[in-house]
């Protein structure tokens, strides 16, 4: 690849710009993704031959490279205990100028980033819904068969965090990456500073020398590349599955000595990383006829147990030991009930019905139906969704009344969650069977509910 073909047209960043997210915290410069909407058109123009100079000289602009991170409490009941710093999770705001420099590489060189497809995370047309609904597929497939299923979630230390950038370099020179290209990464991640931000406070600047960037549109794409050869590991494991969405990563077996080879051949991989399994947030769950019977231990390399656990979270979807893949509800009516109390909390009796029942429809029902559109539900399920609803309109217009809550919800044309799952499943399950990914073709079939 010549320098001559390295090249972004105004087309292209016209419609990065148009594409932009608002609403998100402005960069250490100040500027949001509103600036860059509502500016002159000719912003593209402009824009469009600095990103030109970029690819020209391979030198990325120093603006570029500056952030900040807020830190954000992790635990849900961080007013009632005393915090350290691993009960903080930083969240990384870059300029959004870089944002859309990135974008259109991304969008130009999309083809030479491409890792294996039973890495699901931060594709187009992919969801965290299809790695879910991969899951289910292989556990029907074999349970089905009589196999009894055995999961391993294995949590990987500040995953994002550790990559070192020189083996993140090696992986791209194996990929056979061109080398304007190579530079022009290499650039990108060299010499970046950031600082904490707390409240309206700014601490001093620092160097960045492990970790991919956060904020940064690039780094998770490259974070997949890193691990990549994990996910090709499973080729070397008989009957084994991987299913990864960035750093969560879920090994799927049906023996248990296999899967603790395929952990090893993983610790191995994540080894040559530097990177290690976290023993206490990892965790094993079996499904099947025997997911009763006891078993053996998993362990990993330096002698940790990963220990054997009633129930599971993956992707934010709580899966549970049983006969069959179950997933729990419990977590979710717990945070739809935290939402619409919040919400009913602040606004009380003095906004009308109109604007509750909108935002009961536009910030919590999405928290209750998440990812349960690839996920088994039974009759029971559907009930205990609508009785969630149904308890929360009797609270908003006072009444134990069901007929009154059912023309209500007619009134306001609410549909309840039962109608709007078998709806939502019917549509991704015909997007699950009609994706170009190798692994959702080849698990496209029926499923038995």
């Amino acid at each position: 690849m010549t320098r001559d073909k390295l090249s972004f047209n105004t087309e292209l960043v016209a419609k990065v710009i148009s594409n932009l997210k608002r609403g998100k915290a402005p960069g250490i410069d100040g500027l949001t993704a509103e600036h860059l909407l509502f500016s002159h058109p000719a912003l593209s123009v402009i824009l469009c031959r600095l990103f030109r100079l970029i690819l020209l000289t391979l030198h990325i602009p120093r603006s570029f490279k500056y952030s900040y991170v807020v830190p954000i409490p992790k635990p849900k009941d961080f007013r009632s205990k005393v915090l350290t710093f691993d009960d903080f999770r930083g969240i990384a705001i870059s300029p959004i100028i870089s944002k859309v420099f990135e974008h259109c590489f991304l969008e130009t060189f999309e083809s030479l980033l491409i890792s294996c497809d039973n890495q699901f995370g931060f594709k187009k047309g992919l969801s965290c819904s299809h790695a879910v609904f991969t899951l289910r597929s292989i556990v029907d497939s074999h349970i089905s068969k009589g196999c009894t299923v055995n999961l391993s979630s294995i949590d990987v230390s500040n995953a994002f965090d550790k990559v070192n950038h020189h083996a993140l370099y090696m992986k791209l020179m194996k990929r056979h990456i061109p080398v304007l290209l190579l530079d022009l990464i290499v650039n990108l991640f060299s010499n970046c500073s950031t600082c904490i931000k707390w409240e309206n406070v700014y601490s001093p600047f620092f160097m960045i020398e492990f970790g991919v960037r956060q904020g940064s549109v690039l780094s998770p794409i490259l974070f997949a590349l890193y691990i990549d050869d994990i996910s090709n590991s499973c080729m070397l494991a008989q009957g084994c599955f991987i299913i990864a969405y960035a750093d969560d990563i879920l090994l799927v077996s049906t023996s248990i000595s296999e899967l603790q080879h395929f952990l090893r051949i993983c610790e191995y991989e994540l080894d040559s990383l530097d990177m290690v399994i976290n023993a206490k947030k990892s965790c094993c769950l079996r499904i099947g006829p025997r997911y009763d019977a006891p078993c053996a231990t998993i362990s990993t390399l330096n002698g940790r147990e990963i220990s054997w656990v009633e129930e599971i979270r993956y992707l934010g979807i709580f899966i549970t030991r049983s006969k069959s893949l179950k997933c729990s509800l419990t977590n979710a009516k717990r945070s739809f009930f935290r939402a619409a109390n919040a919400i009913f909390g602040k606004i009380g009796r003095f906004a009308s019905e109109e604007v509750t029942v909108q935002l009961l429809r536009s910030k919590c029902l999405p928290i209750l139906l998440y990812g349960l559109d690839a996920c088994p539900l039974k009759k029971s399920d559907y009930n205990a969704l609508d009785f969630v609803i149904n308890r929360f309109f009797m609270k908003l217009f006072r009444t134990n009344n069901v007929n009154v809550i059912k023309y209500c919800q007619a009134q306001f044309g609410f549909e309840l969650p039962s109608m709007l799952l078998v709806r939502r499943a019917q549509k991704f399950e015909y997007k699950y069977r009609n994706c170009t990914n190798s692994v959702c073709k080849m698990c496209s079939r029926p499923i038995v509910s």
